[in-house]
Protein backbone atom coordinates (compact mmCIF):
# COMPACT_ATOMS: atom_id res chain seq x y z
CA UNK A 1 0.00 0.00 0.00
CA UNK A 2 3.14 2.63 0.44
CA UNK A 3 3.76 1.75 -3.16
CA UNK A 4 0.77 2.93 -4.46
CA UNK A 5 0.05 5.94 -2.50
CA UNK A 6 3.94 7.17 -2.67
CA UNK A 7 2.59 9.63 -5.82
CA UNK A 8 0.78 11.30 -3.20
CA UNK A 9 3.09 12.45 -1.01
CA UNK A 10 5.30 15.84 -1.46
CA UNK A 11 8.16 17.83 0.45
CA UNK A 12 6.07 19.97 3.05
CA UNK A 13 6.81 23.83 1.91
CA UNK A 14 4.09 26.18 1.04
CA UNK A 15 4.29 25.78 -2.86
CA UNK A 16 3.20 22.20 -2.23
CA UNK A 17 0.38 23.00 -0.32
CA UNK A 18 -1.01 25.96 -2.69
CA UNK A 19 -0.49 23.00 -5.43
CA UNK A 20 -3.49 21.49 -3.65
CA UNK A 21 -5.74 23.83 -4.12
CA UNK A 22 -7.69 25.49 -7.01
CA UNK A 23 -7.04 29.04 -6.07
CA UNK A 24 -5.22 31.26 -3.21
CA UNK A 25 -7.63 31.18 -0.32
CA UNK A 26 -8.73 33.81 1.80
CA UNK A 27 -8.40 31.69 4.75
CA UNK A 28 -6.12 28.81 4.74
CA UNK A 29 -6.33 26.57 7.84
CA UNK A 30 -3.72 24.84 9.13
CA UNK A 31 -5.07 22.03 11.51
CA UNK A 32 -3.14 19.97 14.46
CA UNK A 33 -3.88 17.25 16.61
CA UNK A 34 -2.71 18.00 19.75
CA UNK A 35 -1.60 21.04 21.25
CA UNK A 36 1.44 22.29 22.68
CA UNK A 37 4.18 20.07 20.43
CA UNK A 38 6.63 23.23 19.12
CA UNK A 39 7.38 20.82 16.59
CA UNK A 40 4.16 21.14 14.60
CA UNK A 41 4.48 24.96 16.06
CA UNK A 42 8.25 25.21 13.88
CA UNK A 43 6.69 23.73 11.08
CA UNK A 44 3.66 26.02 10.91
CA UNK A 45 6.08 29.13 11.59
CA UNK A 46 7.67 28.17 8.29
CA UNK A 47 5.13 27.72 6.10
CA UNK A 48 4.07 31.33 7.11
CA UNK A 49 7.29 33.01 6.25
CA UNK A 50 6.82 30.93 2.67
CA UNK A 51 3.05 31.95 2.50
CA UNK A 52 4.08 35.55 3.06
CA UNK A 53 7.18 35.56 1.01
CA UNK A 54 5.91 33.90 -1.91
CA UNK A 55 2.05 34.39 -2.03
CA UNK A 56 1.13 37.30 -0.46
CA UNK A 57 -0.32 36.37 2.75
CA UNK A 58 0.12 39.09 5.78
CA UNK A 59 -1.79 38.07 8.40
CA UNK A 60 -1.43 34.77 10.49
CA UNK A 61 -3.99 33.84 13.79
CA UNK A 62 -3.95 31.39 16.18
CA UNK A 63 -6.06 29.75 18.52
CA UNK A 64 -5.51 32.37 21.38
CA UNK A 65 -7.66 35.33 22.87
CA UNK A 66 -8.92 37.43 20.19
CA UNK A 67 -8.26 40.52 22.82
CA UNK A 68 -5.16 39.62 24.60
CA UNK A 69 -3.76 38.82 20.68
CA UNK A 70 -4.20 43.19 20.23
CA UNK A 71 -1.38 43.13 22.22
CA UNK A 72 1.16 41.43 19.81
CA UNK A 73 -0.52 42.96 16.89
CA UNK A 74 0.67 46.12 18.24
CA UNK A 75 4.21 44.69 19.00
CA UNK A 76 4.76 43.07 15.81
CA UNK A 77 3.40 45.95 13.38
CA UNK A 78 5.05 49.03 16.02
CA UNK A 79 7.26 47.30 18.29
CA UNK A 80 5.56 48.38 21.60
CA UNK A 81 6.25 46.95 24.31
CA UNK A 82 9.08 44.22 24.99
CA UNK A 83 9.49 40.79 23.47
CA UNK A 84 8.99 39.46 27.03
CA UNK A 85 5.75 41.74 28.15
CA UNK A 86 4.14 40.46 24.70
CA UNK A 87 5.00 37.09 25.50
CA UNK A 88 3.23 37.14 28.98
CA UNK A 89 0.16 38.85 28.20
CA UNK A 90 -0.34 38.60 24.23
CA UNK A 91 -2.01 35.12 24.54
CA UNK A 92 -4.52 33.08 25.86
CA UNK A 93 -3.81 29.35 26.89
CA UNK A 94 -0.12 29.14 28.60
CA UNK A 95 0.75 30.17 24.50
CA UNK A 96 3.35 32.35 25.44
CA UNK A 97 5.47 29.70 27.12
CA UNK A 98 6.04 27.77 23.89
CA UNK A 99 9.42 28.75 22.05
CA UNK A 100 8.40 28.70 18.43
CA UNK A 101 5.21 31.03 18.90
CA UNK A 102 8.10 33.17 21.10
CA UNK A 103 10.45 32.80 17.54
CA UNK A 104 7.02 34.00 15.46
CA UNK A 105 6.70 37.10 17.58
CA UNK A 106 10.44 38.12 17.05
CA UNK A 107 10.48 37.04 13.31
CA UNK A 108 7.33 38.93 12.43
CA UNK A 109 8.60 42.26 14.37
CA UNK A 110 12.18 41.87 12.18
CA UNK A 111 10.14 40.96 9.23
CA UNK A 112 8.38 44.59 9.93
CA UNK A 113 11.22 46.49 10.50
CA UNK A 114 11.84 49.36 8.10
CA UNK A 115 8.68 48.35 5.97
CA UNK A 116 5.68 50.15 4.73
CA UNK A 117 2.40 49.46 6.58
CA UNK A 118 1.34 47.82 3.36
CA UNK A 119 3.88 45.08 3.58
CA UNK A 120 3.84 44.34 7.36
CA UNK A 121 2.69 41.41 8.65
CA UNK A 122 -0.21 41.13 10.93
CA UNK A 123 -1.37 39.09 13.86
CA UNK A 124 -4.42 37.77 15.72
CA UNK A 125 -6.03 35.89 18.01
CA UNK A 126 -9.40 34.20 16.74
CA UNK A 127 -10.47 32.81 19.57
CA UNK A 128 -12.87 34.20 22.20
CA UNK A 129 -11.33 35.44 25.69
CA UNK A 130 -12.28 31.94 26.86
CA UNK A 131 -10.02 29.17 29.20
CA UNK A 132 -11.57 25.83 29.78
CA UNK A 133 -13.05 26.51 33.34
CA UNK A 134 -14.32 30.35 32.72
CA UNK A 135 -15.10 33.17 30.54
CA UNK A 136 -14.14 36.51 30.92
CA UNK A 137 -15.97 39.79 32.10
CA UNK A 138 -17.52 41.30 29.10
CA UNK A 139 -15.85 44.51 30.54
CA UNK A 140 -12.75 45.70 28.46
CA UNK A 141 -14.39 44.71 25.28
CA UNK A 142 -17.60 46.46 26.22
CA UNK A 143 -15.74 49.95 27.56
CA UNK A 144 -13.56 49.80 24.94
CA UNK A 145 -16.53 49.59 22.22
CA UNK A 146 -18.18 52.50 23.98
CA UNK A 147 -15.09 54.50 23.98
CA UNK A 148 -14.47 54.39 20.86
CA UNK A 149 -17.73 55.30 19.64
CA UNK A 150 -17.87 58.11 22.56
CA UNK A 151 -15.09 60.12 21.03
CA UNK A 152 -16.11 60.02 17.32
CA UNK A 153 -19.81 60.41 17.60
CA UNK A 154 -22.48 62.96 19.14
CA UNK A 155 -23.32 61.86 22.87
CA UNK A 156 -27.00 61.99 22.50
CA UNK A 157 -26.81 59.21 19.98
CA UNK A 158 -24.93 57.11 22.79
CA UNK A 159 -27.57 54.20 24.49
CA UNK A 160 -25.73 54.65 27.97
CA UNK A 161 -23.04 56.19 29.79
CA UNK A 162 -19.87 54.61 30.88
CA UNK A 163 -21.13 54.83 34.52
CA UNK A 164 -23.59 53.04 33.71
CA UNK A 165 -21.93 50.29 31.75
CA UNK A 166 -20.00 50.11 35.06
CA UNK A 167 -22.31 49.97 37.54
CA UNK A 168 -24.15 46.87 35.32
CA UNK A 169 -20.56 44.94 34.71
CA UNK A 170 -20.07 45.23 38.58
CA UNK A 171 -16.56 43.67 40.13
CA UNK A 172 -15.10 40.82 37.22
CA UNK A 173 -14.61 37.78 39.69
CA UNK A 174 -18.92 37.99 39.51
CA UNK A 175 -18.33 36.95 35.39
CA UNK A 176 -15.26 34.86 36.21
CA UNK A 177 -16.19 32.59 39.08
CA UNK A 178 -15.21 29.04 37.92
CA UNK A 179 -17.89 26.90 39.60
CA UNK A 180 -20.31 28.69 36.62
CA UNK A 181 -18.69 26.12 34.32
CA UNK A 182 -20.45 22.80 36.08
CA UNK A 183 -22.82 24.75 37.95
CA UNK A 184 -25.03 27.32 36.40
CA UNK A 185 -26.74 28.31 39.54
CA UNK A 186 -23.12 29.98 40.23
CA UNK A 187 -23.58 32.21 36.57
CA UNK A 188 -24.45 35.60 36.36
CA UNK A 189 -25.44 35.36 32.75
CA UNK A 190 -29.21 35.47 33.22
CA UNK A 191 -29.03 38.35 35.64
CA UNK A 192 -31.27 41.67 34.87
CA UNK A 193 -27.54 43.17 34.68
CA UNK A 194 -26.68 40.89 32.19
CA UNK A 195 -29.76 40.99 30.02
CA UNK A 196 -29.51 44.74 29.98
CA UNK A 197 -25.53 44.36 29.59
CA UNK A 198 -27.08 42.27 26.28
CA UNK A 199 -29.31 44.92 24.81
CA UNK A 200 -26.45 47.58 25.37
CA UNK A 201 -23.92 45.50 23.88
CA UNK A 202 -26.26 45.28 20.66
CA UNK A 203 -27.24 49.20 20.77
CA UNK A 204 -23.57 49.99 20.76
CA UNK A 205 -22.21 47.41 17.74
CA UNK A 206 -25.66 48.76 15.72
CA UNK A 207 -24.22 52.28 16.31
CA UNK A 208 -20.99 51.44 15.04
CA UNK A 209 -22.16 49.84 11.92
CA UNK A 210 -24.63 52.44 11.19
CA UNK A 211 -22.21 55.44 11.96
CA UNK A 212 -19.49 53.88 9.87
CA UNK A 213 -20.26 56.06 6.62
CA UNK A 214 -19.32 59.15 9.00
CA UNK A 215 -16.39 57.23 10.73
CA UNK A 216 -14.69 56.62 7.51
CA UNK A 217 -15.19 60.30 6.28
CA UNK A 218 -13.65 61.87 9.62
CA UNK A 219 -10.32 59.74 9.32
CA UNK A 220 -9.80 57.51 6.73
CA UNK A 221 -6.88 56.50 8.07
CA UNK A 222 -8.30 54.78 10.87
CA UNK A 223 -9.33 51.72 9.63
CA UNK A 224 -7.23 49.35 12.35
CA UNK A 225 -9.00 51.37 15.07
CA UNK A 226 -12.40 50.73 13.22
CA UNK A 227 -11.48 46.72 12.86
CA UNK A 228 -10.64 47.03 16.56
CA UNK A 229 -14.05 48.33 17.52
CA UNK A 230 -15.95 45.50 15.48
CA UNK A 231 -14.12 43.00 17.73
CA UNK A 232 -14.45 44.55 20.23
CA UNK A 233 -18.71 44.50 19.15
CA UNK A 234 -18.65 41.10 18.06
CA UNK A 235 -16.91 40.11 21.53
CA UNK A 236 -18.69 41.80 23.73
CA UNK A 237 -22.01 40.25 22.28
CA UNK A 238 -20.32 37.06 21.74
CA UNK A 239 -18.83 36.89 25.81
CA UNK A 240 -22.81 37.99 26.93
CA UNK A 241 -23.99 35.09 25.20
CA UNK A 242 -21.53 32.89 26.62
CA UNK A 243 -22.53 33.75 29.88
CA UNK A 244 -26.10 33.78 29.49
CA UNK A 245 -25.97 30.01 28.26
CA UNK A 246 -23.54 29.17 31.11
CA UNK A 247 -26.84 29.88 33.41
CA UNK A 248 -28.80 27.86 31.42
CA UNK A 249 -29.69 24.59 33.13
CA UNK A 250 -31.19 22.73 29.79
CA UNK A 251 -30.03 19.84 28.09
CA UNK A 252 -28.45 21.41 25.75
CA UNK A 253 -26.04 23.90 27.72
CA UNK A 254 -22.87 22.30 27.24
CA UNK A 255 -23.41 22.15 23.44
CA UNK A 256 -24.67 25.40 23.02
CA UNK A 257 -21.46 26.70 25.17
CA UNK A 258 -18.90 24.56 22.46
CA UNK A 259 -20.82 25.93 19.57
CA UNK A 260 -20.93 29.27 20.91
CA UNK A 261 -17.33 29.55 21.25
CA UNK A 262 -16.33 28.08 17.77
CA UNK A 263 -19.47 30.75 16.57
CA UNK A 264 -16.86 33.70 17.98
CA UNK A 265 -13.88 31.94 16.35
CA UNK A 266 -16.06 31.43 12.97
CA UNK A 267 -16.64 35.59 13.12
CA UNK A 268 -13.50 36.30 13.55
CA UNK A 269 -12.00 34.54 10.98
CA UNK A 270 -14.53 35.62 8.33
CA UNK A 271 -13.34 39.49 9.48
CA UNK A 272 -9.74 39.20 9.28
CA UNK A 273 -10.43 37.77 5.63
CA UNK A 274 -11.70 40.93 4.71
CA UNK A 275 -8.12 42.37 4.61
CA UNK A 276 -6.62 39.91 2.70
CA UNK A 277 -5.43 36.33 2.75
CA UNK A 278 -5.28 34.74 6.28
CA UNK A 279 -3.26 31.58 7.79
CA UNK A 280 -5.24 30.49 10.90
CA UNK A 281 -3.79 27.63 13.03
CA UNK A 282 -5.65 25.67 15.38
CA UNK A 283 -6.43 22.13 16.36
CA UNK A 284 -8.07 20.10 13.72
CA UNK A 285 -11.04 19.64 15.48
CA UNK A 286 -11.79 23.29 15.50
CA UNK A 287 -11.21 23.58 11.36
CA UNK A 288 -12.63 20.82 10.08
CA UNK A 289 -15.75 21.34 7.61
CA UNK A 290 -17.23 18.17 9.25
CA UNK A 291 -19.19 18.28 12.61
CA UNK A 292 -17.36 18.38 15.98
CA UNK A 293 -17.77 15.86 18.64
CA UNK A 294 -16.24 15.67 22.14
CA UNK A 295 -17.52 13.91 25.30
CA UNK A 296 -17.87 16.42 28.56
CA UNK A 297 -19.72 15.27 31.82
CA UNK A 298 -20.06 11.98 30.53
CA UNK A 299 -22.71 13.55 27.70
CA UNK A 300 -21.50 13.12 24.04
CA UNK A 301 -21.48 16.56 22.40
CA UNK A 302 -21.97 17.81 18.59
CA UNK A 303 -21.84 21.23 16.61
CA UNK A 304 -20.18 22.86 14.00
CA UNK A 305 -16.65 24.26 14.70
CA UNK A 306 -15.38 27.62 13.40
CA UNK A 307 -14.16 25.46 9.85
CA UNK A 308 -17.58 23.84 9.11
CA UNK A 309 -19.36 27.66 9.42
CA UNK A 310 -16.52 29.46 7.36
CA UNK A 311 -16.48 26.69 5.07
CA UNK A 312 -20.00 27.46 4.82
CA UNK A 313 -19.44 31.03 3.93
CA UNK A 314 -16.49 31.05 2.13
CA UNK A 315 -16.99 28.07 -0.32
CA UNK A 316 -13.60 27.47 -2.12
CA UNK A 317 -12.10 30.46 -0.58
CA UNK A 318 -11.74 28.43 2.42
CA UNK A 319 -9.11 25.53 2.30
CA UNK A 320 -8.58 23.12 5.37
CA UNK A 321 -5.47 21.31 5.50
CA UNK A 322 -5.13 18.55 8.67
CA UNK A 323 -2.27 17.72 10.29
CA UNK A 324 -1.24 13.74 11.20
CA UNK A 325 1.03 12.44 13.55
CA UNK A 326 2.85 9.30 13.18
CA UNK A 327 4.42 9.20 17.14
CA UNK A 328 4.58 11.34 20.22
CA UNK A 329 6.79 8.28 22.20
CA UNK A 330 6.93 10.63 25.59
CA UNK A 331 3.21 10.47 25.38
CA UNK A 332 2.71 6.69 25.24
CA UNK A 333 1.16 7.28 21.19
CA UNK A 334 3.92 4.92 19.59
CA UNK A 335 3.93 3.59 15.97
CA UNK A 336 0.37 3.50 14.11
CA UNK A 337 -0.82 0.28 13.07
CA UNK A 338 -0.61 0.22 9.63
CA UNK A 339 -3.89 -0.54 8.89
CA UNK A 340 -4.64 3.35 9.23
CA UNK A 341 -3.66 6.41 7.54
CA UNK A 342 -1.44 7.58 9.85
CA UNK A 343 0.08 3.90 9.88
CA UNK A 344 0.26 4.27 5.67
CA UNK A 345 1.95 7.34 6.16
CA UNK A 346 4.46 6.42 8.64
CA UNK A 347 5.87 3.71 5.99
CA UNK A 348 6.34 6.06 3.45
CA UNK A 349 10.69 6.73 3.57
CA UNK A 350 10.85 10.41 4.75
CA UNK A 351 9.72 12.10 8.14
CA UNK A 352 7.52 14.82 6.24
CA UNK A 353 5.02 15.15 3.63
CA UNK A 354 2.39 16.50 2.19
CA UNK A 355 0.25 14.51 1.12
CA UNK A 356 -2.81 15.24 -1.70
CA UNK A 357 -5.78 14.10 0.49
CA UNK A 358 -7.81 13.42 -3.01
CA UNK A 359 -5.47 11.56 -4.84
CA UNK A 360 -4.51 9.42 -1.42
CA UNK A 361 -8.64 8.65 -1.21
CA UNK A 362 -8.20 7.13 -5.16
CA UNK A 363 -5.21 5.35 -4.64
CA UNK A 364 -6.98 4.00 -1.39
CA UNK A 365 -10.01 3.13 -3.52
CA UNK A 366 -12.52 0.48 -1.58
CA UNK A 367 -9.93 0.02 1.15
CA UNK A 368 -10.80 1.53 4.39
CA UNK A 369 -8.39 2.55 6.82
CA UNK A 370 -9.29 1.64 10.45
CA UNK A 371 -9.62 4.53 12.87
CA UNK A 372 -6.66 4.97 15.45
CA UNK A 373 -7.42 4.59 19.11
CA UNK A 374 -5.30 7.47 21.21
CA UNK A 375 -3.59 6.04 24.27
CA UNK A 376 -3.62 9.92 24.88
CA UNK A 377 -6.47 12.26 26.03
CA UNK A 378 -4.51 14.87 24.59
CA UNK A 379 -4.33 13.67 20.66
CA UNK A 380 -6.63 13.31 18.28
CA UNK A 381 -5.97 10.82 15.71
CA UNK A 382 -7.03 11.49 11.74
CA UNK A 383 -10.36 10.18 11.19
CA UNK A 384 -10.57 8.36 7.64
CA UNK A 385 -14.00 9.17 7.59
CA UNK A 386 -12.93 13.13 6.76
CA UNK A 387 -10.78 12.17 3.89
CA UNK A 388 -12.83 13.22 1.64
CA UNK A 389 -13.83 16.69 3.15
CA UNK A 390 -9.88 18.15 3.62
CA UNK A 391 -7.43 19.55 0.89
CA UNK A 392 -4.33 17.75 2.20
CA UNK A 393 -2.98 16.23 5.09
CA UNK A 394 0.53 17.39 6.41
CA UNK A 395 2.52 14.41 8.18
CA UNK A 396 4.85 13.99 10.39
CA UNK A 397 6.35 10.95 11.35
CA UNK A 398 7.83 11.77 14.97
CA UNK A 399 7.27 14.13 17.42
CA UNK A 400 10.53 14.40 20.07
CA UNK A 401 10.41 15.27 23.00
CA UNK A 402 11.46 19.05 24.07
CA UNK A 403 14.46 19.23 26.09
Amino acid sequence: MATDIKDTAHAVDAAAVMRLLPARPRVLALGEPTHGEDTLLDLRNELFRQLVEQEGYRTITIESDCMAGLVVDEYVTSGAGTLDEVMEHGFSHGWGASVANRELVRWMRAHNDGRPESERVRFAGFDGPLEITAAASPRQALTALHGYLADRVDADLLPCTAQTLDRLLGADDRWTEPAAMMDPSRSVGQSADAGRLRLLADDLAALLDAQTPHLITADPSEDRDRDRARLYGRTAIGLLRYHHWMADTSPARLTRLVGLRDQMMAHNLLALAERGPVLVHAHNSHLQREKSTMRMDGKLLEWWGAGALVSAGLGEEYAFVATALGTIRHQGVDTPPPDTVEGLLYALPEDRYVIDAGRLATALGDTRPSPRVSPWFGYAPFDPAHLAGIDGIVFVKDVPRVQ
